[in-house]
């Protein structure tokens, strides 16, 4: 309980980080993501994404593997309850399945993101949906959908009704962004598919995505320090990359 009411507190004082300009010569990599299109991504250990809906596009399916030993891999479960919070913004962090960091939330414009329920799949839509491409994506890393666990929905704004029913609170503001951290070496799938709860099944506009180089987490980072549990993921992390 005591970790509860710890959790509902940090909630109610969260971070506010803005989102800055990235130099030029900071940029790695930049794109963008058409309707149903999914892209395989590499972000280095020091690195950041950036993720931007123009056009409040209904939703976009994100998963993480560890680039150095794909058997690690994102853990929706443990991100919300490690956390106590299914509310991921500024400050919070996604874990792996071995109790580490595989990336932080490093600026987050507040449009929601979910990590219950997932993309949408074959049997809502004729078109591209986010399971098939991010078993796609996965294949194209040499993996199978063995290897596709739950997923990360960006862009999702849901919310629990008084039945304790999962609803879709309406689309992301257009210009909505959101920006990961790489703590480790990371494969990642970016599928530009709605969410399973959206209304619409069909991604409404691009995406736009920009990887650049970002400064290692220091002893004193906001993500690092929000939570003990959030600290004990970083120091599992720090580990593996310490001589």
């Amino acid at each position: 309980m005591a970790l509860q009411a710890q959790a509902r507190a940090r909630a109610t004082n969260e971070p506010v980080a803005l989102f800055a300009d990235i130099p030029a010569a900071q940029v790695v990599d930049a794109d963008t993501l058409p309707p149903g299109a999914y892209a395989c991504l590499r972000l280095a250990r020091g690195t950041a994404l950036r993720v931007s809906n123009e056009r409040a596009t209904p939703g976009a399916a994100l998963f993480l593997w560890n680039a150095d030993d794909t058997s690690e891999r994102y853990n929706a479960g443990d991100t919300a309850k490690l956390q106590w919070t299914t509310r991921l913004t500024t400050g919070r962090v996604l874990f792996s399945d071995m109790g580490r960091v595989l990336a932080a939330i490093i600026a987050d414009s507040g449009a929601g993101h979910d990590t219950i329920i997932g993309p949408n799949s074959p049997a809502q839509t004729n078109g591209r949906n986010g399971r098939d491409n991010l078993r796609a994506a996965a294949a194209k890393f040499g993996l199978s959908r063995r290897d596709v666990a739950p997923a990360l929905s960006l862009f999702s704004p849901v919310a629990v009704d008084e039945a304790g029913r999962m609803r879709w609170r309406g689309n992301p503001p257009p210009g909505a962004q959101v920006e990961l951290r790489a703590e480790m070496n990371l494969l990642v799938a970016l599928s530009n598919t709605p969410h399973a709860l959206s209304p619409v099944q069909t991604a409404t506009g691009t995406l736009r995505y920009t990887i650049w180089r970002a400064p290692i987490a220091q002893p004193d980072d906001p993500c690092r320090n929000y939570s003990d549990e959030s600290s004990r993921g970083f120091f599992n992390t720090d580990k593996v990359f310490t001589p």
